[in-house]
């Protein structure tokens, strides 16, 4: 494997944790201590990388995994309420929440097929993050959740309202986005959010299993079939509300905060 250094700054580069095997890609978030949320750092470098894939052909397989103890427990929300404290008008947090909508649309639209190899929490925007990818394979221990209604959020990060409906079904996502539910690794097989699930040991075996396979078919028709899939599955919406889901996150927390400072 080579070792291929994240782009852009030294933050950035601590975020993920990228190697090359070939034509595979092994981009890893590398969260700090404890914290297994997805800060600022970790969007641009990831956006970074995706954008960087346009110029890189030779890249056909992404695998998305994370060396945390979890795959990601969110969006890390105390860089919202930094952000937002520095420019109370709003302008710089709805920049960082556009970064989220950019990201997943990169994960999407990439020419490589991506692949996410999941583990222990899978929570809010890495539920997300996780959606957008072609493939997911699940530990049978992850947990999956919807927190942000019961956080006092609205579910806009990265447009994933869209995507997870059309994955999933909308009854079976409004039920998790309004009761924040917990669901496990098998009920997440059963709505079609994991296409596989694995003991964690095995969870390489399952990739490997998809990645093979790819790399022997034809580059131009898996990327004229991703592609096609991606534009049916985007074909019932009239209207692309995730282009609002930065607004809507920033005019929330504004009003919350401006509700906090106000004299009682």
């Amino acid at each position: 494997m080579n070792h291929t250094p994240a782009p852009h700054t030294a933050a950035t580069r601590r975020a993920v944790d990228i190697e090359q095997d070939g034509p595979v890609l092994h981009v890893r978030l590398n969260p700090h201590g404890d914290d297994d949320t997805l800060g600022i750092a970790a969007l641009d470098a990831l956006t970074a990388l995706l954008d960087s894939l346009h110029d890189r052909p030779d890249v056909r397989v992404l695998v998305l995994s994370s060396l945390g103890e979890d795959f990601c427990l969110g969006a890390d929300r105390h860089e919202y309420q930094s952000t937002l404290a520095a420019d109370p008008t709003g302008a710089a947090l709805r920049r960082v929440a556009d970064k989220a909508h950019r990201l997943c649309q990169a994960l999407e639209t990439t020419h490589a097929i991506t692949i996410g190899r999941l583990h222990g929490g899978v929570v809010g925007a890495g539920l997300a993050l996780a959606a957008h990818c072609d493939l997911r394979a699940g530990a049978d221990t992850c947990r999956f959740r919807m927190p942000e209604i019961g956080v006092g959020l609205p579910p806009a990060w990265g447009g994933a309202m869209g995507r997870l409906i059309s994955e999933a079904g909308a009854a079976r996502i409004r039920e998790l986005m309004l009761t924040c539910n917990p669901f496990d690794a098998h009920t997440a097989h059963r709505l079609g959010l994991l296409h596989e699930v694995a003991p964690e040991e095995q969870l390489d075996r399952v990739v490997g299993a998809w990645t093979r396979p790819l790399l022997r078919r034809s580059p131009e028709a898996l990327v004229l079939t991703k592609r096609m899939l991606t534009g049916f599955t985007r074909a019932h919406r009239t209207t692309d509300a995730a282009l609002l889901d930065a607004h809507l996150l920033t005019s929330h927390l504004a009003l919350g905060q401006q509700r906090e400072a106000a004299p009682r």
